[in-house]
């Protein structure tokens, strides 16, 4: 999920921004039925929502998500009509930043927590 909010990912504009104003809860698990992913909430994650409600079988669900939704949603930048698929760690993620910048910052996290480990000094 962090690497879609670089500056070098094909992600469109629209949806990295989307990404960077996602607050905790603005994802949810849905479409189990038919290919278990989670949405940043949306008019068509509403959509699905009311189709549950009127207990949509999985055949219904797959004819609402159609094909090319998430290419709408991620690539082209349609934020309402389109799958916008990212991890429930979206909330955190607050800045574009490249692709080297967010490998160091997973490093020096890595090196830091286990040198708290090795340590024993470490605060749960």
């Amino acid at each position: 999920s962090r690497f879609v909010a670089a500056t070098e990912s094909s992600a469109h504009e629209n949806f990295k921004n989307s990404v960077l104003e996602t607050n905790e809860g603005d994802t949810s698990l849905t479409l189990k039925e038919v290919t278990p992913v989670r949405l940043i909430k949306n008019e068509f994650f509403s959509e699905l929502q009311s189709a549950y409600a009127e207990n949509a079988t999985p055949e219904k669900l797959r004819e609402i998500l159609g094909k090319g939704r998430a290419k709408k949603g991620m690539f082209e930048g349609n934020l309402s009509e389109g799958e916008l698929e990212i991890g429930q760690v979206a909330s955190l993620i607050t800045e574009v930043k490249s692709a080297a910048e967010i490998m160091d910052e997973i490093l020096t996290e890595f090196s830091s927590e286990k040198r708290q480990l090795n340590t024993g000094r470490y605060d749960f």
